[in-house]
């Protein structure tokens, strides 16, 4: 059947039961393609444990970071030691977990020792991607013990980025050579290669990251990269949802959907997959499929090219934190495009979006996203890290900075049916909008609330997807 690429979140390789199912799926999907490649995330919160680490580093903690090292390996190699390996395997996982951990270390001391932020951070990306490659070393583990060929690999002697620290951006055309030569002969021996997903390396060689999701965007990277037939992506969902299940507990399982649909949805707030993941698979009209590895049987979501024959019919909406900004006309202060260039400066790359911006009479209003990508802590870091910029400056004193929610409703072509807009603007009612915007491609509509209405406007709006289903 051609090529499948699988990729595995950390909620399917956290635990035994989890590690036993995916190995199943594995087995079974096997024997139905004639190549098969796996990407794997790191174990569930060992990310976030990564970049406290580092932090702990930059700031000369060696007590904390050790520890986390500590616990990092009693953890893995705990769950190694769950699995039924032969005494030699599981020997040489333990060996090969310690010595990435020994190389961890010695980054973080790197990092400790290191003279200014700028030369600590050329090590922060190694750090943060050390839980994909102790993943990949036990799946394989457990593949071969089954009988089949495996081997880890890492992304970083696959995956050729740019150099931007923390959200970089794949090279196709570099990668596209890497992938022919390093990753074809080894399928063409039958051998399934275990990918580290979320990491890469730039052109001197430092190893990058992908941001928050990068194994998505590794699967899509290899996916293009391989001519795939399909690339699915495993989690513990059914699927993508009409909202978040967390927020809204009457979310629905949305059997299919558009790339463009997809790539509005993660990019506003959907922390299911990468925002770039959509724009590597469209060239070449790659399905994706998203599916519960719990529930292997169940169809999920099929995301493929857009049907010309679809209903106007909004499937889901979404919320993502941002900020506004609003500052008095004067002839002292700066003009908008000045103000909108002074906070992306004052932010790293990637940090921050401008969503949408206005000017009446009296005021300039700037309204900022925090992409999914930059991570949990990016909102309040940008907006302690603007308020800081803004009081710098003497032209800018008079400024409010305050905490918005952007909700955006997802459908294809709501952009030609007014009356789709009307029905939203109508559940609204008695809720202050802030802004209104409707997206480039047609399948967006964004609403700026208030923080605190949030959670309304969400349960409003998806009541209307329910009513319109």
């Amino acid at each position: 059947m051609g090529t499948l690429v699988m990729k595995f979140g950390g909620s399917c390789v956290g635990t035994t039961s989890a590690l036993t199912q995916t190995l199943n799926i594995v087995l079974h999907e096997s024997h139905q393609w004639e190549r098969l490649v796996l990407v794997v995330s790191a174990l569930d919160g060992v990310t976030d444990v990564l970049i406290e680490a580092t932090d702990m580093a930059r700031l000369g903690d060696q007590r904390g970071y050790r520890r986390t090292v500590a616990n990092l390996r009693t953890r893995h190699v705990a769950l190694a030691g769950t699995l039924p390996l032969e005494i030699n395997e599981k020997a040489a996982l333990e060996a090969e977990i310690d010595r990435l951990l020994l190389e961890m270390l010695n980054l973080y001391q790197d990092i400790a020792n290191a003279h200014t932020q700028q030369e600590a951070m050329v090590h922060y990306d190694a750090t943060i991607g050390m839980g994909e490659r102790l993943t990949a070393r036990i799946v394989a583990a457990l593949i071969r013990q089954n009988g089949i060929p495996s081997v880890a690999i890492d992304g970083t002697g696959l995956i050729i980025t740019d150099d931007t620290i923390g959200s970089a951006t794949a090279t196709l055309t570099e990668t596209q050579h890497r992938v022919t030569s390093h990753l074809n002969p080894i399928l063409d021996r039958q051998i399934i290669p275990v990918v580290t997903g979320f990491i890469g390396t730039d052109s001197s060689g430092r190893t990058t990251t992908l941001g928050r999701g990068g194994s998505d965007y590794t699967a899509a990277i290899l996916g293009s990269c391989l001519q795939a037939q399909e690339v699915w992506i495993w989690t513990g969902v059914d699927g993508l949802m009409t909202a978040d299940p967390q927020v809204i507990s009457s979310a629905q399982v949305i059997p299919r959907l558009s790339y463009e649909e997809v790539s509005e949805l993660a990019y506003f707030g959907a922390r299911i997959l990468h925002t770039h993941m959509m724009e590597v698979l469209r060239e070449q009209q790659i399905p994706v499929r998203v599916k519960n590895f719990r529930n292997p049987r169940r169809a999920g979501t099929l995301i493929h090219q857009y049907n010309p024959h679809t209903s106007h019919v909004i499937k889901a909406v979404t919320s993502i934190p941002g900020f506004g900004l609003t500052v008095p006309l004067s002839s002292v202060i700066p003009t908008l495009e000045e103000i909108v260039e002074q906070v992306v400066k004052a932010v790293p790359p990637g940090h921050a979006d401008v969503a949408t911006s206005s000017r009446s009479s009296t005021y300039y209003a700037v309204y900022f996203l925090t992409p999914t990508a930059a991570g949990p802590n990016a909102s309040h870091y940008i907006q302690t890290t603007l308020g800081s910029s803004l009081k710098a400056n003497r032209n800018t004193q008079h400024w409010e900075l305050k905490p918005v929610s952007i909700i955006t409703v997802i459908g294809d072509y709501l952009n030609e049916v007014s009356a789709v807009t009307a029905g939203i603007l109508q559940v609204m009612s008695g809720i202050p909008i802030l802004a209104l915007m409707q997206g480039p491609t047609g399948c967006s509509l964004s609403l700026i609330v208030h923080v605190e209405q949030s959670t309304d406007a969400l349960n409003r709006i998806h009541q209307l997807i329910l009513n319109s289903g």
